[in-house]
């Protein structure tokens, strides 16, 4: 385990992780500099401008949270370097979480295994990879192919394919979930695993609750969920196992 981490965490994956990241910065000053032309364009001016750059960095905070959160986890396992540039490039916290468990599962072998070794990094590098190219590659080529499909598969209803979607994602990450409380019922050392999983569903509902009378907490929620969930982890384990 700590040979593989020296490798994660070494020079030649932090040199290799810095252009990618530098370059997502210059995209965003990009971005910025147009939507501020635009802005002129619509009548916009610089100090409304401000304020709406300020309103959204702001806004931004909370789903800023998940992804920190997601990041020191995957930094335990997979090293700082690898962690910081995926979240970077991508941002998706959850996808990323899940391509890193979806590689080790192939691998027969669980994250938080302490057998968890160079292999089982270097595996979960490519799947995270790949998973990200896939993407770009259709949205580069099938993005304009993709209102027709929806025409035909969907009849052109908006609400039909958001059903369809979410279906899809709330299939995926149950699927991820059941792989770590299942465990719980066969091996009581895992039982934290259950703790978290119960907590975050509970503090999850509580906080769309909540964010429905207050939309602006909506963009905290999961980052709200994961802390919950991890600290009451942690203290089961600590008060009720005693490890």
């Amino acid at each position: 385990m700590k040979d593989y981490l020296k490798t994660a965490n070494s020079k030649v994956l932090w040199i290799a992780a810095i252009p990618v990241v530098v370059i997502v910065i210059i995209q965003a000053m990009i971005f910025y500099k147009k939507a501020k032309n635009a802005g002129k364009i619509v009548g916009l001016s610089d100090s409304d401008a401000k304020r709406a750059f300020k309103v959204g960095a702001k806004a931004a905070i909370g789903p800023a949270i998940g992804v920190f959160v997601v990041m020191l986890g995957l930094m335990a396992v997979i090293g700082a370097p690898l962690s910081w540039m995926r979240l970077s490039v991508i941002g998706a916290a959850p996808t990323e979480l899940a391509a890193s468990q979806m590689a080790a599962k192939a691998q027969n072998i669980e994250l938080t295994d302490p057998n968890y070794d160079i292999m089982n990094f270097a595996n979960a590098t490519w799947v995270m990879a790949l998973n990200g190219s896939a993407w770009l590659l259709v949205s580069g080529l099938f993005a304009d192919k993709l209102e027709g499909v929806q025409k035909k598969a969907f009849k052109g209803n908006p609400k039909k394919l958001s059903v369809v979607m979410s279906a899809a994602m709330c299939g995926a990450f149950a699927y991820l979930l059941a792989n770590q409380v299942y465990p719980s019922f066969v091996d009581r050392g895992k039982m934290p695993y259950m703790v978290a999983g119960i907590v975050a569903i509970i503090s999850m509902y509580i906080c769309e609750k909540i964010s429905k009378k207050h939309p602006k907490m909506k963009e905290w929620n999961l980052g709200i969920s994961m802390i919950v969930a991890m600290f009451l982890a942690i203290v089961y384990k600590k008060l009720i196992m005693g490890v």
